[in-house]
């Protein structure tokens, strides 16, 4: 198995703060766009301005899990530690983002459709997937052994990315009550609310990024810690 350096390059450590502060910026200046700049729907009112955040995060859930799929297989080929990191960093913040999703979806229904939850094939199929990659993280802390845990993952990680596009059409293969944003290429909204959803969409993708990069670190850095520990009680043991 291939082990990667603990210590993160200069242009990622000076790389780092500034995407945290180019995420920053983006946000403020999507929250803008959303609140201020936006027009206020003449039929849901302002209670559709939770869609921007919706659409945010649901989008960087999938890239995150797209990530998860990408550096899993690139695991099981290559053996490289750093690929292993990459997933699990981005299986982690994409769990984050899908519990946005849930989240701000059911705060958008109760008002909307007059209840929390219902089993709409986008809504059940969307917290299958939440589900799914919480086993993700639980199959990780639960097997022992670095090299026997990455493989385990990268494997399930590559199987649990088969219900993604399952989300995604399921407001087409199955009668849905859920909004369709994205229709034949075409966005399904008021063409004045398109630059809140992008900026919006753009600058949940800097934190994305910004979160993966951090969490992957740490990771790295902890592998490093469990190898010292593990060199220094070999040390001990034939001392």
């Amino acid at each position: 198995m291939r082990e990667s350096r603990a210590r993160p390059p200069a242009a990622s450590r000076v790389g780092g703060p500034l995407l945290a502060l180019a995420g920053a910026v983006a946000i403020v200046a999507g929250l803008y766009l959303a609140l201020v700049q936006a027009p206020r729907d003449v039929h849901l009112g302002d209670v559709q301005r939770l869609f921007y955040l919706h659409v945010a995060v649901a989008w960087n859930g999938f890239l995150a899990f797209t990530v998860v799929l990408v550096g899993s297989a690139l695991y099981l080929v290559t053996r490289d530690r750093r690929w292993d990191r990459l997933a699990y960093a981005s299986g982690e913040v994409g769990v984050l983002f899908m519990t946005l999703v849930l989240v701000t979806g059911s705060l958008w229904a109760r008002p909307v459709w007059n209840t929390w939850w219902t089993w709409d094939p986008r809504l059940t199929t969307s917290l299958i997937l939440w589900f799914m990659y919480v086993g993700y993280l639980l199959i990780r802390s639960a097997a022992e052994g670095d090299a026997r845990r990455a493989r385990y993952a990268a494997v399930y990680g590559i199987v649990a990315f088969a219900n993604v596009p399952v989300v995604h059409l399921s407001v087409t293969w199955w009668r849905s009550i859920h909004p369709l944003v994205v229709r034949e290429g075409q966005v399904n909204v008021d063409p004045r609310m398109v630059p809140a959803m992008v900026a919006m969409t753009l600058a949940f993708t800097l934190v994305y990024g910004w979160f993966l990069q951090q969490r992957a670190r740490l990771e790295a850095v902890r592998e490093a810690l469990a190898a010292l520990r593990a060199r220094a009680g070999e040390g001990a043991m034939s001392g």
